[in-house]
Formats: C-alpha cells, structure tokens, sequence
C-alpha cells in the first residue's frame, strides 16, 4: 500500500485539529463546561486549613467594637482593665466597678499625655547605613508572626506592662467622694457586657462562623458618568450578603479596595458593615489581610465566605492556607446561564472558568504573584 504524501498527511492532521477546536468553541459557548470546571476545581483544590497558621485565629473573640492598635499601650492597658473588671464581677464586688473604671480612664489619660509628649519631642537624625540595616530586619519578619506577638500579653515585653498597669489599676488614688458624686458612665454596662459574652464564647460551638466576608468583584462608573460605584458582580455579592446577614447577624468584613463602596451600598440597605479591609488588589491579598483583620480583632477560626462558584475554590484554599476555614455561599454573575444552546452569555461563564482554573495552576505550582506581605 502506498503512502500518503506528506503535503495529505499535513492536511488530514489540520482537518482533525480545525475539528476539535471546532468542537471545543462549541463546548466552551455550552451551558455545560464552566460547570463542569467548576466540579472539578471544587473537587480537586485543597482547602484543608493550615494548623500553624489557625494558631492565630485561636482567640476566636471577635469584636468588630475594637478600635484600639492592638498591641499599643492603650490596647494592653484595656487588657488590664477588662481582666480586674472580670475579677470584681466574679467575687460579686459591684462596687469597685465604678472605681476600676475611674482609676481607667486615669491610666488612659496619662497613656495619652506620654504618647503626646513623645510625638513633640524632635525625631532622632538617622544613620543612613543603620537605617537602612533595621529596615531589611522588619522587611524579613513573618507578618503574621507579628501580629501574633503584638496580641500575646505573655510576651516579655506584653507581660511587664500588663502587671504594671494591674497595678495602676488596683492602687491608685481615686476620691472615693467625686466618684460616688460624679453620674455613671454608660460605657461601663457596655463593658460588663462584653465579659459576659467572651465568657460564654468557650462554651459555643467551634463549627459556628464568627463573621460574613465579602470579596469585591470591581467598580465602575455610575449612570451620571462621575460617581464611582460596586459594578454588578459586586452587587450581587452584598445582595447575598443582606440575606446572610438576616439569618446569621455576624460582623461583616468587607475585603478589596471596593469595600468603602461596599460599606456606602449596605448602608443604603440599613446593614452597617464595620470591618473593612481596604488594601487588597487580588485574591491573595483579600485572604492574607482580611485574616490579618480578623486576627488583630480578636481571631476568627471560621467564617462565612462570600463571592461567586468560580472565584470560590481558589478562595477557600488561600484563606485555609491563612488558617481559617471557610463556608461557602455563592453569589451569582451577572449573566445566566442557557439551559441548552450555545450562547454567548455562556461563554462569560465558561471565560470566569478558564481564568480561574489557570490561576488556582499557577498558585498552587508557582504560588501567587504581586501579593504584598502586610498592607
């Protein structure tokens, strides 16, 4: 038998090739394939979450009230206070509360006279070869690591100035007359609240979530062509969370540059988010300083997570590798789906498909570009 030339060989082989790429443009214009990329990003794309990084999340005493640096002066001298506030309502003392709270605000006031000093005091002239030795020491800091020293009042430096404003607290000279005279702060029923509920935390169940996170998906331009506004995929996402929040009533962390967007839209539908984290330019980031957040808060080892089914398994997976587990709830994209012809709204399904199946390759081999350490 003889053989084919060459020239009907090449032909043959491009007529297979123009075929099956015939045949995938029409699969990728289907309703079928971007689900069933789906199914497998989801089956295959770890989300176990790392146990050395949970340790940060272990507190699980979220509050989205604290405003204080954690770490600061003012936070640890907080610490100090909420710790002898606590040991008076357990030996049922509730009239040294009033005199906690005044010797408090005392340790506040002198807190903030010596940081104020300190800002007026002229800044040290640098040494240029030193300082920059310093900087490349704190640029080779593990982040996280930081900030878990910062909230660790066992630390050296924690511990010290932890006993010496226990101290403050219990010894220093209050009028016990201008005291009795002086009218109630509210904030003191405030704090006696919050007490009761981190005493009861330990007994809540560890599978419940402590907060909603909501990922942008992008702004655009309102109809007047000026105001910067959520686009669609970022509305639909605060349309769910509207729904999430009804039913669970949990802090909301808004995680992007869009979140100050996001706050404004949820405030116009009465729900006030607190927590935003604003820096984040990528997915990475969104999981890296919304964790951050969430840690400096008071950790939260469990969260209700918040986008759309495409973004959702390379999501879970960067926020497992930051220690907390996730519960998803998917939001819809702004195109439907067809039931069986091709369609170009399809495509738009099976286009958010392919962007994220080839980024959960590339974060999972080479791990995630452009994402910065700490905001």
């Amino acid at each position: 038998m003889a053989k084919s030339h060459w020239m009907v060989r090449l032909v043959q082989v491009a007529s297979v090739l123009f075929v099956l790429f015939g045949c995938f443009m029409v699969l990728i214009y289907s309703p079928f394939y971007s689900g069933w990329v789906v199914k497998a990003l989801n089956s295959l794309v770890p989300v176990e979450v790392n146990q050395v990084a949970a340790k940060s999340q272990q507190m699980a005493a979220l509050s989205e009230h604290e405003s204080l640096e954690p770490g600061s002066r003012l936070w640890i001298a907080r610490q100090a206070y909420l710790k002898l506030m606590e040991e008076a309502i357990q030996n049922h003392n509730s009239e040294n509360l009033t005199v906690i709270q005044a010797r408090y605000k005392a340790l506040q006031n002198m807190i903030e006279d010596a940081q104020q000093q300190e800002s007026e005091q002229e800044e040290k002239p640098r040494i240029p070869l030193l300082a920059k030795a310093v900087d490349d020491e704190i640029e080779q800091e593990d982040p996280t690591q930081a900030v878990k020293d910062l909230l660790d009042l066992n630390s050296t430096e924690n511990k010290a100035l932890m006993e010496k404003y226990v101290e403050f607290l219990r010894t220093h000279k209050i009028e016990q007359e201008q005291v009795a005279e002086e009218p109630v702060d509210e904030t003191i029923y405030q704090d006696i609240a919050l007490i009761h509920e981190q005493n009861e935390k330990p007994a809540q169940q560890s599978s419940k979530p402590y907060a909603i996170v909501v990922l942008g998906g992008g702004l655009t331009l309102d109809k007047n062509g000026k105001d910067i506004v959520v686009n669609e995929y970022t509305r639909l996402r605060l349309e769910k969370t509207l729904a999430i929040e009804k039913e669970y009533q949990l802090p909301i962390v808004l995680s992007g540059v869009e979140a100050p967007y996001m706050q404004r839209w949820l405030k116009e539908h009465e729900v006030d988010a607190k927590l935003l984290e604003d820096r984040s330019m990528n997915t990475c980031e969104n999981s890296r300083f919304s964790s951050l957040l969430l840690q400096k808060k008071g950790g939260a080892p469990r969260v209700i997570l918040i986008t759309d089914r495409y973004h959702m398994p390379r999501t879970r997976r960067l926020f497992a590798l930051n220690g907390i587990e996730t519960v998803p709830v998917e939001a819809p994209i702004p195109t439907h789906l067809t039931r069986w012809r091709p369609s170009e709204r399809n495509y738009d399904h099976s286009r958010r498909a392919n962007y994220e199946m080839l980024a959960t390759i590339r974060d999972v081999w080479f791990g995630s570009s452009d994402c910065r350490e700490v905001p």
